[in-house]
């Protein structure tokens, strides 16, 4: 099946952590791939993030590739096109 090999769901499956810089403190924080939010572990301050497109967006079978609950979670995150 498809699913099991989708290109478009790898960082969303099997997330990896990235460096961003706080908005707030201008200090390194880590992220993983499929979070849109982060609290910052030196200023305490909320730094959110928009993901670009993902295959949520448009295939049928996401919610069972990637599990109901992160589903969930990346929908009513700030997911922008």
């Amino acid at each position: 099946m498809f699913k099991d090999s989708c290109p478009g769901s790898n960082e969303i499956k099997q997330p990896k952590p990235e460096d961003i810089i706080c908005r707030h403190c201008k200090k390194a924080i880590e992220i993983w791939s499929d979070e849109t939010e982060v609290k910052c572990k030196h200023c305490g301050k909320m730094n959110m993030r928009m993901l670009g497109p993902t295959c949520i967006e448009w295939c049928a079978f996401a919610k069972e590739c990637i599990g109901e609950e992160k589903y969930k979670r990346l929908k009513t995150g700030a997911i922008t096109k």
